[in-house]
């Protein structure tokens, strides 16, 4: 059994991906090739993101898209401390600094309250120039913008929405990539919407932002690449990954609503044994992983191990317990939420070719022990 399918999706669209690959292999374009284009085209349209950029990863998104608001010493963003390392990595790689804000305990995102507070105490030392939040839409729920977004304005921030996992996800009437001053995904592999490599993209309503990001992206080129304005990296998508991608988007919305089709059936079976996550209102995941909370975690992973059934532990241990943010603020001060979560939370095979018949194999392990 595989924890993400990627093998079954290729079977159901292989003809086609093959015939997008092999597109590409014969104009032989595979830097910024056409596909590329008609790729952020298509994006923009799926989200309602008026421009999109697409890039070499997720985590250079996020990297760029601090490099346009110009982030760096003295600087200082607002990141929570339950996700992934590159949120707040591509902080400290502008010599800017971290600041921890914990998060809610039923939706594992930013807590706004929490981040007011953090907001306050950080202007009131004065240590820092507070430029920005990165919310993160974790596991593919979004974060609660709806208050983000007001407390952002009020204290003039901007708000980078880290929706690496979440594209696809809907808050209210927006999509994931529409949210936010600015937004950031990732279409690694095994991501809801992924590719056959490393990929990512930029996404943004202001023009002005759109073009420095692609200045960005090749190395802060003006009006060539021999003509350099400003620092930029390399930060391209290549041309197959864009095909691929093509070809996957086809087929996204069908695999959003399967991946719903699984999630509701697994939280009917487990709600009564273990906590199962909790949708707000007016949202919509995209599922990228299907995560429970039991104290009994180790000893339920270790059952299913026995009978080979993959989980996961997103995350093991929180960002600001973790040494490479030893100087952030927040490091080792007390975040009992993410702590609470990275002690209980472990993942369940997730993906939308996952068959009932596994399925009923997955709730009944996990109920013989739960």
């Amino acid at each position: 059994m595989q924890f993400v399918d990627l093998k079954a999706q290729f079977g159901a669209i292989e003809e086609d991906v093959r015939a997008a690959m092999d597109k590409v292999l014969a104009h032989g374009q595979f830097i910024m090739g056409p596909e590329v284009a008609e790729l952020e085209s298509e994006l923009a349209a799926f989200c309602g993101s008026k421009h999109v950029i697409a890039t070499a990863s997720g985590t250079d998104a996020l990297l760029m898209a601090l490099m346009a608001y110009k982030v760096g010493p003295g600087d200082a963003v607002i990141v929570p401390p339950f996700t992934f390392v590159a949120t707040a990595e591509v902080v400290q790689l502008l010599n800017a600094h971290v600041v921890f804000s914990d998060v809610d305990e039923s939706t594992f995102n930013m807590d706004p309250d929490k981040l007011e507070q953090t907001i306050e105490r950080v202007k009131s030392e004065g240590r820092y120039n507070l430029k920005g939040i990165i919310p993160v839409d974790l596991f593919g729920l979004p974060a609660d913008y709806s208050r983000i977004c007001p407390i952002a304005s009020k204290h003039d921030l901007f708000v980078l929405a880290d929706c690496a996992q979440s594209f696809g996800a809907r808050h209210g009437d927006q999509m994931a990539g529409s949210i936010g001053d600015i937004a950031a995904t990732s279409f690694f592999p095994a991501k809801p919407l992924g590719c056959y490599g490393d990929g990512g993209a930029v996404f943004t309503d202001d023009a002005e932002l759109a073009d420095l990001l692609q200045s960005i992206r090749f190395h802060g080129k003006g009006k060539n690449q021999y003509d350099n304005v400003r620092t930029g990296i390399t930060g391209r998508l290549d041309t197959l990954q864009a095909a691929v991608l093509k070809c996957k988007l086809t087929v996204f919305r069908e695999e959003l609503d399967a991946r719903e089709r699984v999630a509701s059936r697994y939280t009917e079976a487990l709600q009564s044994a273990m906590r199962t996550p909790e949708i707000p209102q007016g949202m919509r995941t995209a599922w990228a992983q299907y995560t429970v909370r039991s104290a009994k975690r180790d000893h339920i992973r270790d059952h299913l191990q026995s009978l080979g059934i993959p989980t996961a532990v997103y995350y093991p241990c929180s960002l600001h317990q973790q040494p490479a943010f030893a100087d952030a603020d927040g490091a080792g001060v007390s975040m009992p939420v993410s702590e609470l979560l990275s002690a209980e939370v472990f993942s369940l095979p997730m993906h939308p070719y996952l068959t009932e018949t596994d399925q009923d194999r997955i709730i009944n392990a996990v109920l013989d022990v739960a």
